[in-house]
């Protein structure tokens, strides 16, 4: 395992949405250079857990540490100034821009206008099917294709930590393949990865540990390695 990334730790973290309470007392920790999946049925809570790891949701009780510095409470650009990058579930495209364009706009506001062109040739090298349809307007893409171009905004800067939500949700088999292959890439770089997922045999496969979440609390942890079994069956009994 590579070291590098950030250390990210949730201890005893609640959250709710007015009067709703969706998680309860929730405690994971994704150490530095690892890769830990999140994984459970649809409305458990995932998405809610990787909210409140970039801080787009402030936890009703608990806190959120980023190595070892509180940051329960602090902004979402605050952590991504500490190197945390969230990928959220679907996609966010202008469909009336090229690829390149979206490209751009996006790396000139991140990295600055004298990095753009590493920033595209770092996008391209990280999924040779967007240069291909550099010219193509976002908007005429595949669903895929669209998730990549999403992708590729958040992963050429390089963060400490990224957060992925439900990456493979709606996409072809061969598209999933190509964007994990991506993730064991800047994994292999030194980021650290928390997954949050559906689809149990790419999650198992990249990372080294499992949370399984159910109705907002964490269930059962433990290595991927040999932790197919329990999860598969404990999902297919929650379903």
């Amino acid at each position: 395992m590579t070291v590098g990334g950030a250390t990210l730790e949730l201890r005893d973290v609640e959250a709710s949405y007015g009067p709703f309470r969706a998680l309860f007392g929730v405690s994971l920790t994704v150490a530095a250079g690892e890769a830990v999946a999140l994984l459970g049925s649809n409305g458990v809570g995932k998405t809610t857990v990787a909210r409140v790891a970039s801080g787009l949701v402030t936890p009703t009780a608990g806190a959120v540490l980023l190595d070892g510095e509180d940051m329960t409470g602090s902004r979402p650009h605050e952590y991504a100034r500490r190197g945390v990058a969230h990928a959220p579930e679907g996609r966010s495209v202008f469909a009336t821009f090229t690829v390149e364009e979206n490209l751009v706009l996006s790396f000139h506001r991140s990295l600055g206008r004298r990095n753009v062109a590493a920033g595209l040739a770092r996008a391209f090298d990280l999924f040779p099917r967007l240069r291909e349809r550099r010219w193509q307007l976002a908007g005429t893409l595949s669903g895929g294709e669209q998730r990549m171009l999403s992708l590729a905004r958040v992963l050429v800067e390089s963060p400490t930590l990224l957060i992925a939500d439900e990456l493979s949700l709606g996409l072809a088999p061969v598209i999933i393949d190509e964007v994990y292959a991506t993730l064991a890439t800047i994994r292999a770089s030194g980021t650290s990865l928390l997954i949050v997922e559906q689809h149990v045999g790419h999650a198992l496969a990249l990372c080294d540990r499992v949370v399984l979440l159910d109705h907002g609390s964490v269930t059962w942890e433990g290595d991927a390695e040999g932790a197919a079994d329990v999860v598969v069956g404990r999902l297919f009994d929650e379903a």
